[in-house]
């Protein structure tokens, strides 16, 4: 059987409740003071390209009052999976463990698009 969604999360939670994934957690590192300017502008660099690349579920804009998170498809998002090798060097660095998640049942599908779904 084909897995079909992952996600890459670290090892603690968020709001939601739930491990915080790759971005929150980038967003935290750089929040913190912690990244080099180099970094900081790496990592906004990526997060705009997914800001372009990749739709922003509309429970986001409310503010998430389901506390729902997303995964990406395996197979449609593989290019978006290789551009966040970056974020994943940058846990590396300082040391943030993360895992990545493999799952055929991630949650409540609230929300999908041609790359991701949201689930709680």
């Amino acid at each position: 059987m084909n897995v079909r969604y992952l996600r890459i999360q670290v090892r603690y939670a968020g709001k939601t409740g739930k491990p915080v994934g790759i971005f929150g957690a980038c967003w935290h590192l750089l929040r913190n003071n912690r990244l080099s300017e180099e970094e900081s502008t790496n990592f906004l660099a990526v997060n705009e390209w997914f800001k372009e690349q990749l739709p922003e579920p509309p429970f986001y804009q409310d503010g998430n009052p389901n506390r729902a998170i997303t995964w990406f498809k395996v197979g449609s998002s593989q290019e978006m999976v290789t551009e966040l090798q970056p974020l994943m060097d940058l846990l590396d660095k300082y040391h943030v463990q993360y895992d990545i998640v493999f799952s055929n049942y991630p949650g409540t599908i609230i929300y999908e698009d041609e790359y991701q779904v949201g689930v709680f």
